[in-house]
């Protein structure tokens, strides 16, 4: 039976240690080497034509059109708007921001409710920016002629735009209208309205004064130059993605759209989509109105340095402008925050398909995305995400009372049948089958799963998961206080032992190799002091490997779970606490002895040394 309950134990424990592990060196570890490098990197912005696929003359796509690049030519953000002064001001509850008229470019967004620290003195989150300062990040959207067709002068990044009509501001009650001339008979217009939130709505119009009709193709895109600071974690997708058709999930990495297979990856679809960029808090994408028949493109062009991406599509169904006549196009741009509720209100209202994969929900979406509307009901009602996450706890240990009641029950029973085990031990020390056999009846008779111990904490992998998913990428979670001094709890724990709470000036997370796990705040060691009670709950293993790794659990996780974000490890110790207590109840329920202060007291006593018989001759 010892070896049954190495057995058990070692599999509980690899299931656990093999999670927390991989966490630490895929997941924690990479957060805080990349948290230390977010230094600016100085990098080089590049400007681009449009590179968008055209339709040719007959009506095929290419997979991709010729583009010409240039490099970097401002050195902030700030020289870049000081060098385009032609700007229609944006000004709404949430954005605030311009459009530039070279070119009519969405290049110019901040974000007016979020701040880049917990400081709400900082400044607000910089999302769009100018092309040719360092990463260049703006929306467009125009017109291509036919490839093959008869030659049309169309608007493009240097067409300067004029405005029409009384509104030089863009506010969720004014819209603009921007008009360009091609002096050739086409009079091209393009009306821009925005809601309360993040929604932008592009009505393009030409209107044709000369002799014959005109067929062009609308198009949409988003140019980022320069591959951004991402964290690359598993658990969420960065970078270009987009939905076209039923069966067209697009989601790409930085480093895939550069490599050859994919640097011109082209999608169709015949009922429209939408592409765009996916930061962890933010993002971009170009809509098409639904059921619109299109070719999107995902590309990356090397420029100097740097690579310049750009998800893009253009319809393929050609708008006929007749001569005298007008035609018209409608588009979105969505450029903001990733708020799940106005990402679900923006799907519902306009039909856009699947515009909640914006907000990447993992493997588990079947359990996170419940997992989050809890915590967001729980919240309005306690008004505290940190209180929500203790309620979710208690909510889940109640879900999972009837399984953790028969565990801890068979566990009581397992203790209560100790001594026939030692003694079937005994007698059948030399056959092992026998011995199996032995302890297989004796399981049936008295009703005891052997790896009852295990569920506990198999059943906790899943929540642990999902809680942790919702926290590490819901908007929500982002600065969210708990109280004392948690600020974040999307962030770990910022106290640190290893600095004395700060009175040592340095910072022990640079040291290579280990420095990731001497980031060990007073949350971390509260979850490690739970854990090493509900450790000794039980008595101390009489076999030394068990022992010893019982032991050692406790201080492992302890310095794995520092660099997690606080709102976990809270959420870790709480469960812990409530494990314990539970427990406790159900083993005196039924009849097992619980000494719970006695086993503590037992861990500190130095244990007396067994004295070894000499060779051949009896103990001295």
């Amino acid at each position: 039976m010892q070896s049954d309950n190495n057995r058990n134990m070692i599999i509980a424990i690899v299931l656990s240690v093999v999670v927390l592990f991989g966490w630490q060196f895929f997941i924690a570890n990479p957060q805080l080497e990349q948290a230390q490098r977010r230094a600016q990197q100085a990098q080089q912005a590049t400007t681009t034509d449009t590179g968008i696929a055209t339709p040719a003359a007959d009506g095929s796509t290419p997979a991709a059109a010729g583009s010409t690049t240039t490099s970097g030519l401002f050195a902030d953000r700030a020289a870049a708007l000081a060098a385009s002064p032609q700007r229609v001001k944006i000004d709404t509850a949430s954005l605030l921001g311009s459009i530039n008229l070279k070119g009519a470019l969405l290049d110019d967004l901040q974000l007016k409710q979020y701040t880049e620290t917990v400081d709400p003195s900082s400044p607000i989150i910089t999302l769009l920016i100018p092309s040719g300062a360092p990463g260049g990040y703006y929306a467009d959207a125009g017109w291509r002629a036919a490839i093959g067709g008869t030659p049309v002068v169309v608007p493009d990044e240097n067409s300067v735009w004029s405005v029409e009509g009384d509104a030089q501001t863009l506010t969720t009650e004014t819209p603009v209208t921007l008009k360009w001339d091609n002096g050739a008979g086409l009079i091209f217009r393009r009306t821009i309205s925005v809601d309360s939130n993040y929604l932008f709505t592009v009505a393009q119009s030409i209107e044709n004064t000369g002799s014959g009709d005109v067929a062009l193709y609308p198009f949409s895109r988003i140019v980022r130059q320069g591959k951004p600071h991402v964290q690359n974690f598993f658990v969420q997708h960065e970078g270009p993605l987009g939905v076209l058709g039923s069966n067209n999930l697009v989601s790409l990495k930085y480093d895939d759209v550069v490599n050859e297979k994919e640097s011109q990856k082209t999608v169709d679809s015949t009922t429209g989509g939408w592409v765009g960029v996916t930061d962890k808090y933010w993002a971009t994408a170009v809509l098409s109105e639904p059921g619109a028949p299109l070719t999107a493109r995902f590309s990356a062009t090397p420029s100097g340095a740097i690579n310049v991406f750009q998800t893009s599509f253009v319809e393929t169904t050609p708008v006929l402008v007749p001569a005298g006549g007008k035609a018209e196009n409608k588009t979105y741009v969505f450029a903001g925050a990733k708020r799940e509720g106005v990402i679900s209100s923006y799907e519902k209202t306009y039909g856009f398909d699947r515009l909640e994969l914006l907000i990447d929900w993992g493997w588990l979406h079947f359990i996170t995305k419940p997992m989050f509307y809890l915590l967001q009901f729980l919240y309005g009602i306690l008004g505290n995400f940190g209180l929500a996450i203790l309620a979710v706890t208690v909510i889940v240990k109640g879900l999972f009372f009837p399984l953790a009641n028969r565990s801890y029950a068979s566990m009581a029973a397992m203790r209560r049948v100790q001594p026939e085990m030692k003694a079937i031990q005994e007698r059948f020390k030399e056959d092992r089958p026998a011995q199996q056999q032995a302890m297989m009846e004796l399981y049936k008779k008295e009703k005891i799963n052997p790896l009852s111990g295990c569920w506990p904490i198999l059943i906790q992998i899943p929540v642990f998961f999902s809680l942790y998913t919702v926290i590490f990428i819901s908007l929500e979670m982002r600065h969210a206080p708990f109280f004392g001094w948690i600020v974040d709890l999307a962030a770990p724990d910022p106290t640190n032992i290893f600095t004395l709470f700060g009175l040592i000036p340095w910072n022990p997370t640079t040291l290579p190799v280990v420095g990731g796990l001497l980031h060990l705040g007073v949350w971390p060691v509260i979850m490690g002091i739970t854990m090493w009670v509900q450790m000794k709950l039980n008595p101390p293993p009489p076999d030394p490997t068990q022992a010893m790794i019982f032991n050692w659990m406790p201080i492992i996780f302890t310095f794995m779970l520092g660099s997690f974000p606080a709102g976990l490890v809270i959420y870790w110790a709480w469960n812990n606490l409530l494990s314990v207590t539970q427990q406790w109840f159900i083993m005196k329920r039924h009849g097992a002895e619980v000494d719970l202060l006695g086993n503590i007291t037992a861990s500190f006593k130095r244990k007396p040394k067994v004295e070894e018989k000499p060779a051949g001759g009896k103990a001295s």
